[in-house]
Order: C-alpha cells, then structure tokens, then sequence
C-alpha cells in the first residue's frame, strides 16, 4: 500500500498552527516581563528582598513583585499537593497523583539556591523568559527557545501551580501551567522556526558547515 501523501491544504494548516502557537508563547512569556523588571524584580524597595511567607495561622503575608512569587513557592512547597485531579459533582476527589517529593524538591531549590542569591537569580529568570519571547518572535533556534519553556512552565507547576488562598487573593488554576509545559513541548517536537522564522534561513548555512565537519554547526542545527 503506497503512503497516504500530506495535501496541500493540510500542509498549509499545519504550517499556520504552527506559527500561530509559535508567537502565542512568545507573547505568552514577553507580557510577563514588565511586572519583574530588574533590578529589583518588583519587589519593594529597601535593603535586600522581602518575600511572601506564611503567618502563624497559615496564611500567606504577601509582598509584591518576583518576592511575592518566589516566596508562596517556599510557602506551598510545606504543603500537601497534588496534580491532574478528577472530581465527582459533590468535589470529591476522584483520582490525583500525588506530587509532595518533586514539590519539596523544589522548595529546597528555592530556599537554598533562589533566595539567598536573588540579587542575580532574578536576573536569571528574567532573561530566560525574555530569551523565550525573543526566541519565539523571531523564529530563532526555536528548539532551544521551547526547551527553556518546558524547564520554566514546569518549574511554575511545581512552585505555584494549584496553590489556593482566597483570603490572600490567590487561586492559581493547576492546567494553566500544564497546558505551558504541553504547548512548549508541542513546539521542541515541531521546530516552530522552520516556518516563517529565521531557523529556515539559518538551517541551510548550518548544514553545509556541518557536512564540513564543524561540530559547533551539528549542535546548533540541532537547536533549530
């Protein structure tokens, strides 16, 4: 049996939902950027940061800015979580998988690494985000672009995501930042720079330096 061959018309959709989901992150990530901007990553001005932390009844004392963030995911990492859960119209829970030792892991991250350094840790979530909406705009080394999405959405699932506090204003839906990760990992497979971006420019010139023998191009290519 010959392979069923691709119309044109497919090819031509594709090609569009493509490039549409390709500059939905980017904008997804660029409208982000100005609410953290550095150097203090809206946090409140004074002498070294002050993050969100939890009262004595549990309740979140929230501060502003990239603080604010950085410190529910402390906050939240204490607490019981779990992922994709299915409940009955009474909410009862159904099914959930429990994600406890990935969040504590996360916690300890921020609490031991993100906090004590975020004189210049803020500086490298910032870029990395504006990496992704500059990466996605432009078409450039797009698989490069959406593994960085992959790593961030999935570090927001973990710190915040179905994180609730309806006194502290703070409902944070958990698909929100599943349906991150899924589209980042959609486009690292789909190479969204191929279309309509500057990777189908930089492809061919990469080739030829790699069927030289330049390694550098191999990896680069790779990227694209």
């Amino acid at each position: 049996m010959e392979p069923l061959m691709q119309s044109a018309w497919e090819e031509r959709l594709r090609q569009i939902t493509v490039v549409i989901a390709r500059l939905g992150l980017a904008f997804l990530f660029f409208s982000q950027l100005f609410w953290k901007l550095p150097p203090r990553y809206g946090c409140a001005a004074g002498p070294g940061f002050a993050f969100t932390t939890a009262g004595a009844d549990g309740a979140l004392i929230r501060t502003s800015g990239l603080c604010d963030w950085i410190g529910i995911e402390s906050v939240y990492a204490q607490r019981p979580r779990s992922f994709f859960a299915i409940y009955d119209r009474d909410g009862n829970t159904l099914f959930s998988v429990p994600v406890g030792p990935l969040v504590k892991l996360n916690g300890a991250f921020v609490d031991g690494i993100v906090k004590p350094n975020f004189g210049w840790f803020g500086s490298v979530i910032f870029l990395a985000e504006a990496w992704i909406a500059f990466s996605m705009a432009l078409g450039l080394f797009t698989r490069l672009g959406a593994l960085t999405a992959v790593a961030i959405s999935a570090q927001l699932a973990l710190g915040v995501g179905g994180a609730r506090d309806l006194a502290a204003h703070l409902q944070e839906w958990e698909w929100s930042y599943h349906l991150m990760v899924l589209l980042a990992i959609v486009l690292l497979g789909a190479a969204p720079g191929r279309v309509l971006g500057l990777d189908a420019r930089l492809r061919p010139r990469l080739a030829a330096a790699r069927d030289r023998g330049n390694r550098l191009a191999r990896v680069l290519l790779a990227l694209t």
